[in-house]
């Protein structure tokens, strides 16, 4: 069955309605929409609305608290701390943001540490944000063990990501958002579902052997990317995420899918720059468009017609569906259809044609 195409702002509607339908207030189901539907419109399914279902069940389950706001601990000169309180992760993570904003709007720089949240989606979603106030962010994010030191062969940290938003003018932003594995967990679980080999790069085996085999990959670990390199890093977010800010760190990190007993306690870093501390925004957005034009125009290899900046792929993919709509494959679909009959939701609206 091919993926079908759904209006990106009606599934915000049927996302949001199905959040309140759980108890989340209108106004913040409408962030966690939002955030969910971003991943798809840029094409990341894997933090979509894929994503929807395992966090209705974990408010139902009380693993995800409603009944307080996210509140900052103490703010500091340039600095904060957030405290999520347990609630949603992107209705932390927009707190979190727009005081990182605010901070750098008055001092220049604003770093904002986060604990006591909950998955919070894709990293692009704040950097985007970020980008459109004129600030460049820095927005980092621990996550649930998947991912062995290099040199071990059980899983400590997790992927760990990292992503960077840069605005430019007239040419697409500089938008880097990349976990510091070689690749998502989710996507060896797919292999393993479709019963396909996977790459020898991507993960170790529970004694430490590179495989291709999915389903021993699972109960091993996933590979940093860059090897050492992509350690390093992982351990520094975490660090970061977690240790400074009196999140979980390491193995403390609770999953999203298999523990239904204790919150998942994910830290975040969101480090803002105030552009016009520098130069006045118009002026660094055309020095930021000669140089992506100087980059675009570096001699290509045989077979490549353009040279792409990180983000202008996805950025590319999300103007392009809002336009014609977003693909869903149909397993995805299905869930979600299955969760609006359940909650009296109208998923019809949402299919392009309906």
């Amino acid at each position: 069955m091919n993926p079908l195409r759904y209006d990106w702002m009606r599934l915000e509607e049927v996302a949001t309605e199905l959040f309140t339908r759980v108890g989340v207030s209108e106004h913040h189901a409408r962030t966690v929409a939002q955030s969910l539907v971003h991943a798809d419109l840029r094409g990341i399914e894997s933090h979509g609305l894929s994503r929807l279902p395992i966090y209705m069940k974990r408010i139902e389950s009380k693993v995800i608290a409603l009944d307080q706001e996210p509140e900052m601990v103490k703010q500091e000169g340039a600095t904060a701390l957030i405290d999520g309180k347990n609630h949603l992760g992107a209705v932390v993570g927009k707190v979190a943001l727009e005081q990182a904003i605010s901070l750098a709007k008055q001092a220049g720089i604003g770093f904002v540490g986060v604990r006591h949240s909950n998955h919070f989606g894709t990293c692009s979603f704040y950097a985007e944000r970020a980008i459109e106030q004129g600030q460049i962010l820095l927005v980092l994010s621990n996550a649930p063990e998947s991912m062995a030191p290099t040199g071990g062969i059980r899983p400590f940290f997790g992927t760990n990501p990292i992503a960077i938003g840069i605005p430019a003018g007239k040419e697409a932003p500089f938008l880097l958002d990349m976990a510091t594995s070689v690749v998502a967990r989710g996507k060896i679980a797919l292999a393993a579902k479709k019963g396909e080999p996977i790459p020898a790069d991507w993960a170790i085996d529970q004694d430490g052997i590179p495989t291709t085999d999915p389903e021993r990959a699972l109960l091993g670990s996933l590979l940093p990317i860059g090897g050492a390199k992509g350690y390093g890093l992982a351990m520094f977010i975490d660090v970061l995420s977690g240790l400074l800010t009196g999140a979980a760190c390491g193995p403390g990190v609770q999953s999203l899918y298999e523990n239904w007993t204790h919150p998942q306690n994910i830290g975040h870093v969101f480090l803002t720059i105030d552009v016009q501390r520098f130069w006045p925004l118009p002026v660094f957005q055309s020095r930021m468009d000669e140089y992506i034009r100087e980059i675009k125009s570096v001699p290509k290899k045989a077979g490549i017609d353009e040279i792409m900046i990180p983000g202008e792929i996805e950025n590319r993919k999300m103007s392009e569906q809002r336009v014609h709509g977003v693909l869903l494959s149909p397993g995805i679909a299905q869930e979600l259809e299955q969760a609006c009959i359940a909650y009296g939701v109208d998923w019809g609206k949402a299919r392009i044609g309906s």
